[in-house]
C-alpha cells in the first residue's frame, strides 16, 4: 500500500488480508520495529511482541487455529493524532481444532508510521481463550 494510505484504510486492508489468510502480506504491513501489546493477556500468553520478526512468528500458524469468516461491526475512530486510530470490532469464525464457533470482541489502538503499522495495543477478551482449541501459543506461534 502507498505510504500516504490513511491509518483507517491500512487497517481495513489488514482485516481483509486476515480473512484471506494471507499472513505474509499482513506481516508486510508492519514496520521492522513494530510492537504489539496485549494488556489483557492471560498467564502463558505473550503480553508484548517486539519487532516484525516476532510478530511474524506469532501469526505464522494463526489460520491453522482460527478460521476467520468476517469482521462485523468494525468501527474506526479517528483521534487528534493523525497517525493513531482506535478500533472497535468483532471477529467471527470457527476454531479449527474443535470446529466450534469463534466470536471475539476487540478494541485496538493502532499507530501508523510511514505507511506501516508501528504500534498495536490489542484489548481482546481473554475469556475466549479459555475455551478448548483456542490456545495456539504452545504450537510455535509465540
Amino acid at each position: 500500500m502507498p505510504a500516504n494510505t490513511s491509518p483507517a484504510d491500512l487497517y481495513r486492508h489488514s482485516l481483509q488480508l486476515l480473512l484471506d489468510k494471507n499472513i505474509p502480506a499482513w506481516v508486510d504491513l508492519w514496520a521492522e520495529d513494530g510492537v504489539i501489546e496485549f494488556p489483557f493477556a492471560p498467564q502463558g500468553w505473550p503480553g508484548r511482541l517486539e519487532g516484525k520478526e516476532a510478530i511474524a512468528a506469532y501469526m505464522r500458524h494463526y489460520p491453522d487455529h482460527i478460521d476467520l469468516h468476517d469482521f462485523p461491526d468494525v468501527r474506526i475512530h479517528l483521534t487528534t493524532e493523525s497517525d493513531v486510530i482506535v478500533v472497535e470490532m468483532r471477529a467471527v469464525g470457527r476454531l479449527v481444532e474443535t470446529d466450534s464457533p469463534y466470536d471475539m470482541t476487540y478494541i485496538a489502538v493502532v499507530t501508523v508510521r510511514d505507511g506501516l503499522i508501528s504500534s498495536y495495543r490489542d484489548y481482546w477478551n481473554p475469556l475466549v481463550v479459555q475455551e478448548p482449541g483456542v490456545d495456539f501459543t504452545a504450537s510455535g506461534t509465540r
